[in-house]
């Protein structure tokens, strides 16, 4: 006979009762809504740093023009440039995928050897070849590891501020363009050339050493086996590929007013001391340009900003660029072109947010980036041949400029119906 009295029978039952009753602790999703902190001290500090990586970005190629290279025309020297864009945009393709798997940590050490290295043998190349190699090659694939992880990682901390936490890391590159020059100017005339690229090379590592140490993802990685399916899962999804299409256009005539404005101010009769200071004027403005959109975006609809910036970019080239000829005309179109120009970088990685599983963000925004490549690297050599067929002139390239960038805007457009159809009033 038993001697599990009614006592103990109850006792048992509620003890497995609340056993029952006590829920175990639920996973939290770091992909909802909720979970994006949107702010704090270690959020705010993933953006100072990552906006530290970006300023390695766009360098030195005004000083070669000048001096190491003065013999070649600025056709050959922009290859540098181009090629440089190129590699940091194209390795996206595999940077990408790496930081879904490893997070940023590996991914930034190896920018940084790769990226210091680089501006350490530039500090010796005194032909074409050996600035090809240095810094149209070694220096931009460090950079890729650099960027890439930068912008991804921010984009975990942040939901609803998230074109603007981006805007903020992306100036970066344009404060870059007004730094480096200016310390090239006063460096390279007290300790020359070599030793002018090794402070830059030094401070960058110092400042790429903090990054490695603070820069995290909030969601951790998610290592999965390669597949090449993967990479053409995106272009079954109407926004990504019509996204992707409508960058793609932008970026062919991105470039153009930055790389011939200041040739073209010239050829129009203003005067050098001008001309000189027309890219610090576009790059200054491209820093407000880069973060005030990014607010707004996030107030009224990242798509919706984007298109505006992108007819706004095409409406000033055609209404201000073409037709100026004096000084205060090629000043405001400077800035005003910094302006927008700088809001389509910067909202590129918040759209891609936008339309992508953050478990598949790095794979996808190396993607976009790699595809970039292709018309950051033509879009120079296209503008050349436009000025070549106008016997030197600039108005074949102008006009080509302002309807491409159009073109672009429309593209997006494209893309934000396939998101929300042709709704107007609504933020997207």
């Amino acid at each position: 006979m038993s001697d599990t009295t009614p006592e103990k029978t109850g006792e048992a039952n509620t003890c497995l009762s609340s056993n029952r009753q006590i829920p175990a602790t639920l996973p939290i999703n770091p992909w909802d809504p909720s979970q994006f902190p949107e702010g704090g001290i270690k959020a705010w500090l993933v953006v100072a740093v990552a906006l530290i990586l970006s300023l390695a970005i766009g360098m030195f190629q005004a000083y070669y023009q000048a001096n190491q290279l003065r013999d070649y025309s600025s056709s050959q020297v922009s290859w540098i440039g181009s090629l440089e864009l190129f590699m940091m945009l194209a390795g996206g393709i595999v940077v990408g995928r790496l930081y879904d798997s490893f997070g940023p940590t590996w991914i930034l050490i190896f920018g940084t050897f790769f990226h210091v290295f680089g501006l350490m043998m530039a500090s010796l190349s005194m032909n074409y070849s050996q600035i090809i190699l240095s810094q149209g090659i070694c220096s931009p694939i460090g950079i890729s590891c650099l960027f890439i992880p930068a912008t991804t990682c921010t984009t975990t901390w942040f939901m609803k501020k998230r074109a603007f936490a981006l805007g903020i890391v992306v100036t970066g590159s344009s404060i870059g363009g007004v730094i480096f020059p200016i310390m090239l100017d006063h460096l390279v005339v007290k300790v020359g050339f070599g030793w002018t690229m090794r402070i830059c090379a030094f401070a960058m590592l110092i400042l790429l050493v903090f990054g490695i140490l603070t820069v995290r993802s909030r969601i951790p990685p998610m290592p999965k086996p390669f597949e090449f399916g993967s990479y053409y899962q995106p272009f079954k999804e109407a926004p990504f590929v019509l996204t992707t299409i409508a960058s793609f256009i932008f970026y062919l005539g991105l470039f153009l007013p930055i790389n011939y404005i200041q040739v073209q101010a010239l050829s129009y009769g203003v005067k050098s001391s001008l001309a000189d200071n027309l890219i610090p004027i576009l790059n200054s403005a491209s820093i407000i340009g880069r973060v005030l959109p990014g607010y707004v975006a996030d107030k009224f609809g990242r798509y919706n900003t984007q298109i505006v910036m992108c007819i706004f970019s095409g409406i000033i080239v055609l209404a201000l660029w073409l037709p100026v000829t004096s000084n205060a005309g090629i000043i405001i179109f400077a800035a005003l072109y910094g302006l927008s120009s700088g809001a389509f970088v910067s909202l590129i990685p918040a759209l891609l947010a936008e339309i992508s599983d953050m478990r598949e963000l790095g794979l996808r925004s190396g993607l976009e980036f790699a595809i970039l490549s292709l018309p950051a690297l033509v879009s120079n050599p296209i503008g050349g041949a436009l000025i070549e067929y106008d016997h030197g002139g600039f108005l074949g390239l102008q006009i080509w400029t302002g309807i491409i960038l159009l073109a672009g805007g429309v593209m997006y457009i494209g893309a934000r119906s396939s998101l929300v159809g042709f709704k107007i009033i609504i933020k997207i």
